[in-house]
């Protein structure tokens, strides 16, 4: 082995342990994180915004460090394979913005996020936007500063967006926002006017939150959740969080109907799931870490959309929702489905609505958080701009904040740029099925038979194991083919409504 080549292992020998530092510190957090959304006493955050800002603030020394930065300059332009080459380049990507930011522009970030966590809580319980506000105004302003520092000249909202998905330009994701919303308000039109009847009704009655939670542990079961690597909790604002070794969900339950609670966890396994087929041996890497959030939301989407409301799931899964509650009665697997997948233009809640309406809330969300940051739109008038969005998208007007712009925990974390992956995340979910039913003979028989293996293993090889290897069009491309596009997602929402509803 030659001094040089010796050197350029030893650098990325010394890469990996840096790296590896940053994941640990990082997943620390999450899982503080994890638990004061979960279990944390009420009267908690003062010390819990302490510590998070603490790691915080370590999370972004280690990443700002010198050494750090003449490490990757050390390696740039060297002989390294793919997988290294991947790995300098998401390091870079991270360190690079991290050395612009002050640590303590982080810290105060960091603090704002746990405090701001705690009083959106009590303000959607109270319905008290104004009590939640000086909250959300602090926010918008840190990260306005936070998006000036990583990029003074270009559009704040757009550098924001490249937190959650760095690989996919702003441009991309709003002409796919446009197609999705082009292609969906008219078809909920068709929908409105048309006169097919669904089975709305056939899940009804009072079903108590233990029994329920039992009946989530059974789909998780089902769907191969490993539970030695993973928990069920219950939190206001369902998520998942975690690693390769212990990737958490959690849900919520609305004694009125069970259904949410089965979507919501269907959807946090498919994030988790993820997580877990990410490489053991890769863990503290990039190799080792999600390729950011629009594929993460597509693995959500497609187990909670094309198998949680398939046909074929519910033949499969219906018998035990009947089982752990008798009272609803014997409904066959066509009003199951029926009812999991009607249209509710009048539904007010983003994590309730039904996947066609689901994307007007996403871009409702989209372009009121973009015109915060851009100075837009002040703070004070987001009630009133979130109502009249909601009545000229879907034709309701919420009669409280809670049911309005409290709903979601996401700006309580700072997380402005995260919503549009939502609708990205769906797109790529469709694309991904589309591909997964060509190269897995015989798809939803073995989703009607319980057997999820394939699916699991077709989606590890061409998603999971990958980790950040490839950047998100071209993991897209390599699994299907095509670009990230609308039009698999408008297709198939074309054909599964229009046979609901007569269209």
């Amino acid at each position: 082995m030659s001094d040089t080549t010796a050197a350029v292992e030893g650098a990325y020998d010394d890469l990996l342990d840096r790296a590896g530092r940053i994941s640990n510190v990082s997943h620390a957090k999450e899982l503080l994180s994890w638990d004061q959304q979960v279990v944390m006493p009420e009267e908690g955050t003062p010390a819990r915004a302490r510590q998070l800002s603490a790691l915080s603030a370590v999370e972004h020394d280690l990443l700002t460090a010198d050494e750090l930065g003449h490490l990757l300059d050390e390696l740039e332009g060297t002989d390294l394979d793919d997988d290294q080459r991947a790995v300098v380049r998401e390091v870079r990507r991270e360190q690079e913005r991290a050395v612009r930011v002050p640590t303590d522009l982080v810290e105060r970030i960091s603090a704002a996020s746990s405090e701001a966590l705690t009083a959106w809580r009590e303000a959607k319980e109270a319905d008290d936007f104004d009590a939640f506000a000086p909250h959300l105004e602090e926010l918008v302003e840190l990260k306005r500063r936070y998006a000036a520092h990583v990029d003074p000249d270009r559009d704040p909202y757009e550098v924001l967006f490249e937190e959650y998905e760095p690989c996919l330009p702003l441009d991309h994701a709003e002409a796919v926002l446009t197609d999705l919303r082009d292609a969906v308000v008219p078809l909920v039109d068709e929908i409105r006017a048309s006169e097919a009847d669904l089975a709305t009704d056939a899940f009804t009655g009072t079903f108590a939150a233990e029994r329920q939670e039992a009946l989530m542990r059974e789909a998780l079961d089902l769907l191969g959740y490993p539970w030695e690597r993973g928990r069920l909790d219950e939190a206001p604002h369902p998520f998942s969080t975690g690693t390769t070794f212990d990737a958490r969900i959690t849900t919520r339950y609305d004694e009125s109907e069970p259904i949410g609670a089965l979507l919501s966890t269907v959807h946090e396994f498919g994030h988790a799931t993820y997580t877990l087929g990410l490489l053991d041996d890769a863990y503290g890497t990039p190799l080792g870490e999600a390729r950011d959030l629009s594929i993460h939301e597509s693995q959500s989407r497609l187990w909670e959309n094309h198998v949680g409301r398939s046909t074929a799931f519910w033949a499969r899964f219906l018998p035990e929702v009947v089982e752990a509650f008798p009272d609803v009665g014997d409904p066959s697997v066509r009003e199951a489905y029926e009812a999991v997948n009607a249209v509710d233009p009048s539904n007010l809640i983003r994590v309730e609505a039904d996947e066609l309406t689901y994307h007007l809330h996403i871009v409702l969300r989209f372009e009121i958080e973009r015109d915060l940051i851009r100075g837009d739109l002040a703070v004070e008038d987001v009630p009133e701009v979130w109502n009249d969005k909601m009545e000229s998208y879907l034709g309701i007007r919420p009669e409280t904040d809670a049911e309005g712009c409290l709903q979601d925990v996401h700006w309580s974390h700072g997380a402005f740029g995260y919503f549009p992956t939502y609708s990205l995340g769906s797109v790529i979910a469709a694309q991904l099925y589309d591909a997964a039913e060509q190269d897995i003979e015989g798809l939803e028989g073995l989703i009607r038979d319980g057997e999820f293996a394939p699916l699991h293993e077709w989606l590890t090889e061409e998603i999971h194991r990958h980790g950040k290897r490839f950047e998100t069009n071209e993991l897209v491309v390599r699994a299907t083919g095509e670009d990230v596009a609308a039009d698999a997602f408008v297709e198939y929402a074309t054909a599964k409504y229009g046979e609901l509803y007569d269209l």
